[in-house]
Order: C-alpha cells, then sequence, then structure tokens
C-alpha cells in the first residue's frame, strides 16, 4: 500500500548563505514547474527544501528573502491579466498523522476551542488549478490560478475539457474552480498527436496539461479532464442563494448535479467524517487506491466541512486555515536513463526495459522500469542520458512516464533499435507496436516448454531446463505437446538420466494428461492470459472445443477479455491449433471439472450478481479474494495456481490485486502491503486456516 504516513524531512540549513541558496534553488525549481511544467527537482525533494526554507524562516523572521517562494501562491511564478476576484490560494501541507492532528488542534484554537462540526475530505489532485465561470449557465471564461491574485485567460481551451460543459443543467451565474488533469488515455493521445506533429513528448501528465492548457496556436487539439472541488457561494459572485448554506460535501454535490466533473462515483470521492479517526482513515484508504485511479494525485486533502467553521477560521495570505493537504510519500521521482535491454519472450514478444541510476520512489528502490514497446520510446522522444520521470504507486510495475527534455545537455544519445531478434538474429515482425520475432514461439521454444511444465501449469515435476534444452538440442521435442509422445528409451540417452529418473519422468509426464482445463490452457502461453485468466476461460467454456468455436464477442463475456484482447486470443487460437490438434491426439484432457454452464443475462446484469444467482450455496459466491503471503495449516502445500482453483470450485473470483472491489483477502505468513491496504479498506482478512475450514468441502 502506499502508505501516507512518514514525513518528508526538512533540509538543513545551516546559516543565512545556505538558505539564500536554498531559495534560489526553490525558485529556479518553481519557474518550472509552474512555468513549463517541467522542473528538475521531484515533488519529494522540493518539499524537503521548501520546509527547510519555511523552518528556517520561522527562527529568523526578520531575515526572509523577498523572493522566497514560502510567501507566494504558486511562488509567485505564474501571473496574469485576468483578475480574481476571490484570491486562489495554496494549501499548507502535513506529511504525517500527528502533523494532522497537530493541524487539526490549531484550527479548534482559531475556532475559540470549539470542535470542529464536521469533516471533509477528497483526493489532492496532481494537476493545474482552474476557475471555470458560467454566465447563466453559459461556459463564458477559464483563468488559471497564477499568482492567486490574478491569472491567465485561457478560454482557448474552452470545449477540449471533459467535466466543463458548454452548458449547465441549470442557468446558473457560478464560478466553479477545480483541477484541470490528463487520465491515463489522455496522455496517450497528446504524446501521440504531438510527436505526429514534429514535437517533443511531454515527460509527465502535469507538463502536458499545463502545456496544453496554455498553448494557443497549435495544429492539433488536446482532450483533458477537469474535476471541481469548490465554487464562490456568496450571493455576491452566484445567483443560487442554496450554496452559502451548504457544506463543503453537499456542494461538490452540487456541482456533480449540474453537470460538472467531479471525484463523485470514483472510491475516492468527497466524504464527511465526523471524527479526526475517521479523517485519518479515509486518508488512509485514499492513500491505498491511489495506484488503481485515472487520474493521478499526490495527497488527500483535509478541509473544514461547515461553512460556518471556514468563516470563523478565516484565510491566510496564502492557504486558508480551515484546509490542509496530507502529502502522500512521491509516486514518482527523476533519475537518469542509462540503458535499454531488448528481451524475447516466450511468444517471441521483444520487449525494451530502461536501465536507471538507482532511485527510491515510494519506499521501493528501482534501477529498471519497463518502457512497454518500440512504438512507446518513439513517443516519448527518449534519448539515452535523459533525466527521466519513473513513476510507481502500490503494486504498480515501475515505468518511465517520459523525459525532462528541459534538461538535456547535448550529450544524450538516441536509443539504438534492434535490427535483428536479440535472440535467435531471425527478422523483426514490426507490423504491430509490439514488435515480434518472425519465427515467433519457436525463436522462445525453450522458454514456452519450461512454462508450459511449470507448477502453475502441467506441473511435471523432475522436468528442469538443462533436460529440455538437451531435448530440444537432440531435437527429440519441437513443442511440449512431444513431451506426451517421449519413450523411456528417448529419456535414457539423456545425459546424467538414469533408469530411475527416467521411470519417474514418464509418470510426471502420463500425470500431466489428467490436469484440468485451466492447466492445459495455461501452458499454452496465449498472449494476453495468465494462471488466472486461463482459469476464468475454462470455468466459462468448460471445454478445449468450445474455447476454439469461440469467436471474439464470446470471448468478452468472459471477465476481464475486452475488445481489445479477445481478437488477439482468436488469432493466438488459431496459430496454436496444430499444437492443441497434438495434445488432444495424445490423450490430454481438454474438459474442465464440475463445468457448470453460464447463466447467459442482459448485458446490464454485472458479474456479481450472475454469480449470485447461479452459485448463491457456494460459500465464495460473488465474492473476490485475494491471497497474499506462504501458506499455512491445511492449505500449506498449495500453489497460487491451485489456491486459485479452489476459490474459483468454492464459487468466488481470485484476483491478485486489493482494491475497493475485493471482498475477502487471506493472509498467510508474511504478508506485507496487501494485508496493509485491505485493513486501511476495511476489507474482511481472514488466516489460510480459517478460509480452510469456511471451504472444507471444497478441499481436495
Amino acid at each position: 500500500m502506499t502508505k501516507p504516513s512518514a514525513a518528508a524531512p526538512a533540509v538543513d540549513l545551516a546559516d543565512e548563505a545556505a538558505y539564500l541558496e536554498a531559495v534560489a534553488q526553490a525558485r529556479k525549481a518553481a519557474d518550472a514547474y509552474y512555468g513549463s511544467g517541467e522542473s528538475d527537482l521531484d515533488d519529494e525533494t522540493y518539499d524537503r527544501l521548501l520546509r527547510g526554507i519555511t523552518a528556517w524562516e520561522d527562527a529568523h523572521p526578520g531575515q526572509i528573502a523577498a523572493d522566497s517562494p514560502s510567501q507566494q501562491v504558486a511562488a509567485g511564478v505564474t501571473t496574469g491579466d485576468v483578475t480574481h476576484t476571490v484570491p486562489m490560494l495554496s494549501l499548507g501541507n502535513v506529511f504525517s498523522d500527528e502533523e494532522l492532528k497537530a493541524w487539526a488542534t490549531s484550527l479548534e484554537r482559531r475556532l475559540g476551542g470549539a470542535a470542529v462540526a464536521g469533516w471533509a475530505v477528497e483526493p489532492k489532485l496532481d494537476g493545474v488549478a482552474l476557475a471555470a465561470r458560467y454566465r447563466d449557465g453559459r461556459l463564458v471564461q477559464l483563468v488559471t490560478r497564477g499568482d492567486g491574485t490574478t491569472g491567465e485567460d485561457v478560454s482557448h481551451a474552452i470545449g477540449d475539457i471533459t467535466g466543463l460543459p458548454l452548458t449547465l443543467a441549470e442557468p446558473v451565474t457560478i464560478e466553479v474552480r477545480g483541477e484541470v488533469l490528463m487520465t491515463e488515455a489522455q496522455f496517450a493521445a497528446a504524446n501521440e498527436r504531438r510527436t505526429a506533429h514534429g514535437a517533443t513528448a511531454f515527460a509527465n501528465r502535469r507538463n502536458a496539461s499545463s502545456g496544453s492548457l496554455r498553448a494557443k496556436d497549435r495544429a492539433y487539439r488536446i482532450g483533458q479532464t477537469f474535476l471541481a472541488y469548490a465554487a464562490l457561494t456568496d450571493p455576491a459572485h452566484t445567483d443560487d442563494r442554496t450554496l452559502a448554506g451548504l457544506t463543503h460535501t453537499q456542494l461538490v454535490a452540487r456541482l456533480a448535479a449540474l453537470g460538472l466533473g467531479t471525484t463523485a462515483g470514483t472510491s475516492v470521492a468527497t466524504m464527511a467524517c465526523a471524527t479526526l479517526d475517521e479523517v485519518v482513515a479515509r486518508v488512509r484508504e485514499i492513500g491505498a487506491l491511489r495506484a488503481e485511479l485515472d487520474f493521478e494525485l499526490d495527497g488527500a486533502v483535509i478541509k473544514a466541512d461547515s461553512p460556518a467553521d471556514q468563516t470563523r477560521a478565516g484565510m491566510g495570505s496564502r492557504t486558508p486555515h480551515w484546509a490542509t493537504a496530507f502529502k502522500f510519500p512521491a509516486a514518482q521521482k527523476i533519475t537518469v536513463l542509462r540503458a535499454v535491454e531488448w528481451s524475447v519472450g516466450r511468444t517471441g514478444v521483444i520487449a525494451p526495459r530502461a536501465v536507471l541510476d538507482p532511485v527510491d520512489v515510494a519506499g521501493t528502490t528501482i534501477t529498471y522500469a519497463t518502457l512497454h514497446n518500440p512504438a512507446d520510446i518513439a513517443r516519448r522522444g527518449l534519448m539515452l542520458g535523459d533525466h527521466v520521470i519513473v513513476y510507481r504507486a502500490g503494486e504498480v510495475i515501475p515505468r518511465v512516464e517520459g523525459a525532462a527534455a528541459g534538461l538535456r545537455t547535448g550529450s544524450e544519445q538516441p536509443i539504438v533499435f534492434p535490427e535483428l531478434c536479440p535472440r535467435c538474429g531471425a527478422n523483426i515482425d514490426r507490423s504491430q507496436e509490439r514488435w515480434r520475432c518472425e519465427r515467433g514461439r519457436a525463436c522462445g521454444r525453450t522458454e514456452a516448454i519450461r512454462y508450459a511444465v511449470a507448477r502453475d501449469a502441467l506441473d511435471i515435476d523432475g522436468l528442469g531446463e538443462k533436460i529440455i534444452v538437451q531435448l530440444v538440442d537432440k531435437g527429440l521435442i519441437e513443442d511440449f505437446a512431444d513431451l506426451f509422445t517421449l519413450t523411456r528409451d528417448q529419456l535414457l540417452t539423456l545425459d546424467r538420466t538414469g533408469a530411475k529418473s527416467a521411470d519417474n519422468l514418464m509418470a510426471a509426464v502420463e500425470a500431466a494428461k489428467t490436469k484440468p482445463l485451466n492447466r492445459v490452457f495455461c501452458a499454452l502461453g496465449v498472449l494476453g492470459t495468465g494462471r488466472s485468466m486461463s482459469l476464468r476461460i475454462a470455468t466459462y467454456f468448460g471445454s478445449m472445443q468450445a474455447i476454439r468455436d469461440a469467436d471474439a464477442v464470446a470471448l468478452e463475456q468472459v471477465d476481464g477479455i475486452g475488445g481489445e484482447k479477445a481478437p488477439v486470443i482468436v488469432a493466438e487460437l488459431a496459430d496454436l491449433a496444430p499444437l492443441i490438434d497434438k495434445l488432444v491426439a495424445a490423450g490430454v484432457n481438454m474438459e474442465q471439472p464440475s463445468f457448470v454452464p453460464p447463466a447467459f443475462t442482459d448485458a446490464g446484469v454485472d458479474a456479481e450478481t450472475t454469480a449470485q444467482t447461479t452459485g448463491s450455496k457456494l460459500p465464495l459466491a460473488g465474492m473476490t479474494v485475494v491471497v497474499t503471503g506462504a501458506m499455512t495449516g491445511p492449505l500449506a502445500d498449495r500453489s497460487r495456481t491451485e489456491m486459485t482453483e479452489l476459490i474459483t470450485r468454492a464459487g468466488g473470483r481470485a484476483s491478485s490485486n486489493v482494491s475497493a472491489r475485493t471482498h475477502l483477502v487471506v493472509a498467510g505468513e508474511n504478508a506485507g502491503s496487501k494485508l496493509d491496504k485491505a485493513r486501511a479498506l476495511g476489507i474482511e482478512t481472514i488466516t489460510p486456516e480459517e478460509l480452510a475450514e469456511r471451504l472444507a468441502g471444497h478441499l481436495m
């Protein structure tokens, strides 16, 4: 889990010279961050520097530099020619539970010792602050925050931003404030359009939002998203007299009802909390959900919910006294891209991996990150030696978001793409974004066979890599189906294979013929599937023949298979037809035990409802279950695949990630972040022994 608890330690400034140097460094970073959106300091480093500056200023109030970034909204970097009728302020920050409680105590002092009537907690969105002005329900002007007093008119972006309708649901005059940001899909589309027009790819989403919002004369348009979190409710600024009396939580709901974008309907929607303990729990919950969101956030915002409390607490010159931000550990860091390694998977797919200068991201030291595919490298305009933004949150595999092109020195070198397959030297099929060796699975023959006989697939004990290599090199097998036609005499020709070893291996191969269909399908190594998806497919169709007969539309009915993945699976199965035919001829099982045909329902009926109606008597019917840690007790010897099969037999759906949709977490020995996340989300957790007791009738 992304745990929002550890405070970012302040940089220690020994004297005034160190203080002035820190101010200069922070000013430079702020100029880049609020100007182009591209800074040479990541958020955590900037926060530590600013905390050091603030601490020194608190100790030396008579020596505060006039240009200190602590003294102005947005560090005083950006301005504009449009005056804000009410200043758009920044938020103060806290970095730990203790600091949050201290801030809450100071707020109560401002209320004359009275308790805060109620709290509102919402995500701190990582985008660009924007004011949207509606007159009689029509969008007439967009203004950036600027320095909080004046902002830049960016009305040219009207029509490009989801969540800012041209016309509200009611003819209200109102100024709405919120954040403009990009979803992952919008960011990818923005970079694709940008590089297609010869421009450098955006380094990260905030950089993309800032640059796109302010660009006036581009030959292309870029879509973004607006999420509202405030409005000017005083009757002097709106003709809706009801707004002034609403709590913050009610106000956000009202803005959503008007048709504006908000976090309503998401797992991190604005929530009212009665106590500070509830606030802390909600902050942790938002941190736990961070990795699975379609938009980026870097903390949680805590506000006094009551408008009366807000008025009594008042405003400072830079921040409101009734709100603060709880900053989470940075999910993004800047480091240097040193090399790109190219590997070939068992299906022949050629994948690039970034080699990085080690950097700590969200508590984990990152030295490698995914680059997805060659097209993605080109879209992002990456070069060796680039300062790159690396992203990691929760259980997400680290990825390179983009390059900070403004930090280039001229010494960077282009990334060299392979001309031939890095493994076998064959030609490369470049017809799709994911390059593939033209030999396909034949290139990764040994790896494909190893995958097929592994514990999560056919589980053929004793068939290790050295034996597989010998079998391939001697021409005894071309694929794993040939294992079922091997003779004892052929095995005896292998190095260090005696009669007993050969007999044991023959017995293990024979036993593999009886494995359930999901294991056999998993052994095929179909692109876009793994052990869990193989189980879902086998459970849904019941037989290999039914799977082979299914078209893309039928495959899309399986949970987790969408419009993009289904045609790929159909094409893969056609490619694998000779291999499957060999397995059938060898007598390998092609049926799923205890198959129950799915109930066909209207498209509007969700999977959970279907599960409840078709298998409501099963102990895990309709439940999503996550297993983490080492199993103990009656389940001690079960692999993850066997646990998944057990959960499925009991009516549940196994998942590898904890989310708000998880119903149950089985936590074994040394359960780590997934258990923490489950507790933060209030999800039921049990031990392996308790699960075994609950599923006593389904253990095999």
